[in-house]
């Protein structure tokens, strides 16, 4: 340590800050500007390797990937079967013509109100009361 000092004395090199962030403290340290990269460097393997590490040991019962992981506590039966109702209309909604599935979709995805449909494509709420009935219709017959 002493010869590193001094022959970084002695060549009279540019001596940067280096600013270490601890919990309880924070340390500043003199290095040559050289070495300042390196730390840099360092720091940003560290930070990444700590940052895989930790998402190695998160628990998978954290994670509910596309509704495959099922908790332990649920009828493992009803939620098959829900998701296989949901396979099917949405089987069944991409057959539909592409204005019914949007009137479902706003209707009841994005919580739209008839009225708001309504004013919006200028036309009436019975209009669009029609429309949304003649499309429960046809996919009521392609879910059967």
């Amino acid at each position: 340590m002493l010869i590193f000092l001094l022959s970084a004395v002695l060549r009279k090199e540019h001596r940067v800050k280096y600013i270490y962030h601890f919990n309880t403290e924070t340390i500043a340290i003199d290095i040559p500007e050289g070495d300042y990269e390196i730390l840099i460097e360092l720091d940003r393997v560290e930070r990444n390797v700590n940052q895989k590490e930790t998402r190695r040991h998160v628990s998978l019962e954290a994670y509910n990937l596309n509704d495959n992981l099922i908790p332990s506590d649920s009828n493992v039966e009803a939620s098959c079967l829900r998701n296989l109702d949901n396979e099917a209309l949405e089987s069944a909604l991409g057959k539909l013509k592409p204005q019914y599935q949007a009137l479902i979709r706003q209707v009841f995805f994005e919580n739209r109100t008839m009225a708001s449909l309504a004013r919006e494509e200028g036309v009436g709420e019975s209009t669009i009361r029609e429309r949304l009935n003649r499309s429960y219709k046809k996919l009521k017959k392609l879910l059967e």
